[in-house]
């Protein structure tokens, strides 16, 4: 590891009371033949990983009575407080700590995550070590000493089929590009020497030669890993990839931010994480709703990482790459993983700051909700203390922040003011904390988070050292996550320390100092145009010269309140202003961004897309006299066929078989699809998860998709 990160001193209240370096991955292993239950603890040390068994204690807190007449035999300790869960019961083994967990939801009739339930069961047992013992991941390391891995598999479809699909037998893996941390790449591909078969065996062998901490590959849970355990299935090759030589385990589950829930398998393999970039783009565009997809190469484009001279194939398209020009289909092979190890770079640099902090593996850290990092950190802290923990509050509506729109269509001269860290900074200067939190953690957390990232932006500005600037910026990132999580956490019916009166509190508190400072801005001759939760777009006072901007700032924020402070932090030549929370922007230097589904949808064709954001730019630029010209362009383009047929076409991926969606309609209990409806009448072995690429006819501005779809 870096000398600078192995020098580095950890905050025991952030960071966990536990300062060992140099852990990668923390593993379960159960007891055998009369041994103890214990934690395996990979270390890395330079080029290679040792390991050591830590002891384990599996643990159930609990309300004192609820644990009374429990079967299985327990070790208790008393915790202190006035909240009700006052006793931490120590199990002799995971085994008798899930069957006491079994019993007490079979007696009080609650499940452990019931928020009225006596009782806490964390059912991981990684989970409940680093809870109690304060280890974490990467202590004392870079995030250039992890050993990353990237993995990318490119397939070919059966004769009639436009994606591939692992459970049909002649769809098979061709191609598996491999990348390191360190730069190397290297294209597995199957030819007239290398099936499929040899091609998996080589894959299990490059991986345990590399001996990866971290295996990363975009949308790697739902294709890559889902593809390759399928394929090794059937030609019966262990894809032993755990550093014990066993297989991933799989199992279903669901990845939330923010207003989206995507269903994924997850993989777990032993004493490695897996990090799927797709998730954290995701992560990331709903802070910064600003890519226009979530797929590779649009987010390789978004970021600049994308190289010039990138190959691109369309996904219907590889098999006849793959047959005629192998060359081109390794250089794109190549290309994903390029892009996935630069995009990790990006993205996985805060999570791993998080990674140290957090009681949690890495691979959860990236699935995590800001929500429920907060509360491991105050959970961790309790037991770590011996305090009593509360039950979550009982959940209830309320009024959450303030949105408005004030001037609609195109409004030139925008400058934009954001109130830093709006909620955190309304908590912090008004005491509002959850009643419950009897230790005072709460604030205490939010400000210490607060302060060390104010140092880290402070060290990043003054630094001329890239590498530092790398390190604070990810820092001060991570930091910001979690700061502005804490406000969420008030209102999140499962955190342990949840309270919505004081969530309603901190709610009302912002909106009525947002709509002063709107107010401010009128009085003083300013323009308000949107504003949306914590930032007000608005048209200064006209003719202001370069000093009376900045009075005009100062005098702005000398006006707030003790504590809050603002950020003005873009001017814009002009802003189209649709809706609320839907907007597009014109920066200085002739880019665009838009912002709102309602004119971005990634839901609609890819003609209608590329006409909305021209449109847009037309408007923006003072060219909307160009629009009915441009409206005829598209109009001509579509009655000559002018185009093919694909930007005319949306792609759906099935989320049941054919057969099971025809019994679900067929019962009532769904309405007619469009891309199923095409798979049943196309006589081919359609199955869930394939895609089907269609595009809609008719002459009537209304029709019924899914009688006048056809497949592309």
């Amino acid at each position: 590891m870096t000398e600078k990160a192995a020098s580095q001193s950890y905050d025991g209240l952030l960071y966990g009371r536990n300062s060992e370096t140099g852990i990668v991955a923390v593993e379960f292993e159960p007891g055998r033949n009369g041994t103890a239950d214990a934690m395996t603890v990979f270390r890395r040390e330079a080029d290679r990983v040792v390991t050591s068994r830590a002891p384990f204690e599996p643990f159930i807190v609990a309300r004192r009575d609820a644990l009374r007449d429990c079967p299985v035999p327990y070790a208790e300790r008393d915790l202190t407080g006035t909240n009700p869960l006052n006793t931490l019961a120590v199990f002799p083994s995971w085994a008798e700590a899930r069957k006491a967990g079994g019993w007490l939801s079979k007696t009080t009739g609650l499940s452990p995550g019931a928020p009225t339930a006596p009782y806490l069961f964390l059912n991981d047992p990684v989970h409940q070590h680093l809870m109690l013992s304060g280890r974490t991941c990467f202590k004392g390391m870079a995030f250039e000493d992890v050993r990353r891995m990237q993995v990318d598999i490119e397939c070919v479809a059966t004769p009639g089929y436009e994606f591939c699909n692992a459970e049909r037998e002649g769809d098979r893996i061709v191609a598996i590009a491999l990348g390191d941390s360190a730069g190397r790449d290297e294209v597995l591909l199957a030819d007239a020497r290398t099936d499929e078969k040899t091609l998996l065996r080589r894959f299990v062998e490059r991986v345990r030669e590399c001996d990866p901490d971290v295996i990363e590959g975009h949308n790697i849970f739902n294709f890559d890993l889902a593809y390759l355990t399928e394929r090794a299935r059937r030609h019966g090759v262990p894809l032993a990839l755990g550093r014990d030589g066993s297989e991933p385990t799989r199992r279903s589950s669901r990845f939330s931010v923010g207003e989206r829930v995507i269903a994924y398998t997850r993989f777990d393999i032993f004493g490695r994480h897996i990090v799927d970039t797709f998730f954290l783009l995701h992560a990331y565009d709903v802070v910064h709703r600003s890519l226009s997809g979530h797929g590779l190469k649009e987010a390789a484009i978004h970021f600049g990482i994308a190289a010039d001279d990138r190959a691109y194939i369309d996904g219907s398209d590889l098999t006849r790459v793959y047959e005629e020009d192998p060359e081109r289909l390794m250089k794109y092979a190549r290309d994903d993983i390029v892009e996935t190890r630069a995009l990790s770079r990006v993205l996985s640099r805060s999570v791993f700051i998080q990674a140290q902090m957090l009681p949690y593996g890495y691979q959860n850290v990236c699935v995590r909700g800001g929500a429920a990092k907060i509360d491991a950190l105050m959970i961790r802290e309790y037991l770590h203390a011996d305090r009593a923990l509360p039950q979550p509050d009982v959940s209830r509506a309320f009024a959450g922040g303030y949105t408005d729109m004030f001037e609609q269509g195109v409004v030139k001269r925008v400058h934009h003011c954001d109130v830093r860290s709006l909620y955190p900074s309304l908590m912090l200067s008004r005491k509002l904390a959850p009643s419950h939190d009897d230790a005072g953690l709460f604030l205490a957390l939010l400000s210490r988070l607060k302060d060390v990232r104010m140092d880290a932006r402070r060290r990043m500005s003054e630094s001329r050292d890239e590498a530092t600037r790398l390190h604070c910026d990810a820092l001060q990132s991570a930091f910001k996550i979690l700061i502005n999580s804490f406000y969420g956490y008030l209102g999140f019916g499962q955190a342990r320390f949840s309270d919505f009166k004081a969530a309603e509190q901190v709610a009302a508190q912002g909106r009525a100092l947002l709509e002063a400072m709107v107010d401010w801005l009128r009085e003083h001759g300013a323009r308000p145009v949107e504003i949306d939760t914590d930032g007000i777009y608005f048209v200064p006072p006209p003719d202001l010269s370069d000093a009376d901007k900045q009075t005009f700032r100062a005098e702005f924020s000398a006006d707030l309140p003790p504590g809050i402070e603002v950020e003005f932090d873009g001017e814009y030549p002009a802003m189209y202003s649709y809706k609320m929370k839907n907007y597009a922007l014109l920066n200085e230097d002739g880019s665009m961004t838009i912002k709102g589904a309602a004119l971005k949808s990634r839901g609609i064709e890819p003609f209608q897309r590329r006409f909305m954001e021209t449109l847009i730019r037309m408007k923006l630029e003072d060219r909307a006299d160009r629009i009915p010209a441009l409206k005829q362009e598209y109009e001509t383009a579509i009655r000559e066929r002018q185009w093919p047929i694909r930007m005319l076409a949306r792609t759906e991926t099935l989320s049941d078989a054919p057969a099971t969606y025809a019994q679900k309609q067929g019962q009532g209990k769904r309405n007619r699809s469009a891309v199923f409806e095409l798979a049943l009448k196309s006589g081919r072995d359609y199955r869930a998860g394939d895609q089907i690429s269609y595009y809609v006819t008719g002459t009537k501005k209304s029709v019924a998709v899914y009688e006048s779809a056809r497949l592309v």
